[in-house]
């Protein structure tokens, strides 16, 4: 199989007819969210939630098996060794990466050196640290079985000899205006999935990248609209999409079914946002309403940024004096609100969780 020859961008001859509805659902979709958005006065915080949960999903996409409150529990000192522990240090590399892309973005745009530079965070000390974090690939390789021979392939992403030519113009598509910009990150992913510019770890820089893009080009205020829910859900479409671009030259295939998931994603984000902020509203009152105390705040905020902690991480993270913390743990603990996955011996610390957080997350029961 020859390698794949990409589409110079913009592209031509999209059926515009076609995608044209497509495209002002998303936008309307996605700038109801941007709203909420807008109203969050610590998004960082209150959305630590969905920035979790798209650090599972998307690393789950290529294999890795754990869930939201796992990757907290680890956190929290739980879980320490095995195949599980692997899984989740490289979903907590996803997050590593992204928050560290939020803080870059503010005043810079994405370039080559930025990508190189996630993926040295993505592949920071996990499995795929031997196939040259931050570097693009100087070799051919291929997408197929296990074991597959290059003829066998069914996808042979760009000669490598081209590929830093390749890259050069699709960061020329990103600084450039195309007729959407919503159309444009769906182009803007595709191609960058198409040249396969690592070794390892593309998919997630690839969807890492959408959010990013979109904060760049002023549709979020900010970077903080996470896919891979959807495209998790909707893998085998995912997939086949992308294939019928460098199989049968179906751009259009794929817009259609990137703009159904920013319209489909941005709805549940809606629902999920609404319910995070009832639930911040809610436990304000109630926690003071308990507690009488001055910390609420302080202490509300360190439980929505980590549902799952040791109580000595929560107060390095609070400030609040120990024994004024560990007295308003236990008042939080008797009512039901904090719920104990460990108990505290010697040095010890105990391990408690916020359920109806880590559920709204996970979208089920699971605490």
């Amino acid at each position: 199989m020859k390698p794949y020859e990409p589409n110079k961008l913009p592209l031509e001859g999209l059926d515009y007819k076609r995608l044209f509805t497509l495209v002002g659902d998303a936008n309307a979709e996605l700038a109801r969210y941007d709203g909420l958005l807008q109203g969050i006065v610590n998004p960082s915080i209150m959305l630590s939630p969905l920035t979790n949960e798209e650090a599972v999903l998307s690393s789950k996409i290529e294999g890795t098996q754990a869930t939201v409150d796992e990757v907290l529990e680890q956190e929290a000192g739980i879980i320490k060794e095995g195949e599980k522990f692997k899984d989740i240090q490289e979903i907590i590399n996803y997050r590593e990466a992204l928050l560290s892309a939020n803080t870059y973005l503010t005043d810079r745009p994405i370039t080559l050196l930025f990508v190189r530079e996630l993926h040295k965070i993505l592949l920071n000390s996990v499995r795929g640290q031997d196939k040259t974090p931050g570097e693009f690939r100087k070799d051919q390789n291929w997408i197929g079985k296990y074991g597959c021979s290059i003829e066998q392939a069914s996808f042979v992403p760009p000669n490598p000899l081209q590929l830093l030519d390749h890259l050069e113009a699709w960061q020329k598509y990103m600084e450039s205006k195309d007729i959407d910009q919503l159309l444009q990150t769906a182009v803007m992913h595709a191609q960058f999935e198409l040249l396969h510019p690592f070794k390892d770890g593309n998919g997630r820089i690839g969807r890492i990248l959408i959010p990013l893009f979109l904060f760049q080009k002023k549709k979020l205020s900010q970077p903080m609209f996470y896919l891979s829910s959807y495209l998790e859900a909707n893998r085998d479409e995912y997939y086949y999409c992308l294939q019928n671009i460098s199989k049968q030259n179906d751009w259009n295939g794929w817009i259609n079914f990137f703009l159904k998931a920013i319209t489909e994603q941005a709805k549940s984000n809606n629902r999920k946002v609404k319910n995070i902020m009832r639930l911040y509203k809610d436990m304000k009152k109630k926690i003071h309403k308990i507690t009488r105390s001055q910390y609420t705040i302080h202490l509300l905020d360190a439980i929505f940024d980590r549902p799952i902690f040791e109580t000595t991480d929560l107060v390095k993270r609070t400030a609040i004096h120990k024994p004024t913390a560990m007295g308003l743990l236990r008042q939080l603990k008797k009512e039901n609100i904090l719920k104990e996955l460990r108990a505290g011996s010697g040095r010890r610390a105990a391990v408690l969780s916020f359920p109806e957080l880590i559920n709204i997350a996970e979208g089920k029961d699971i605490l």
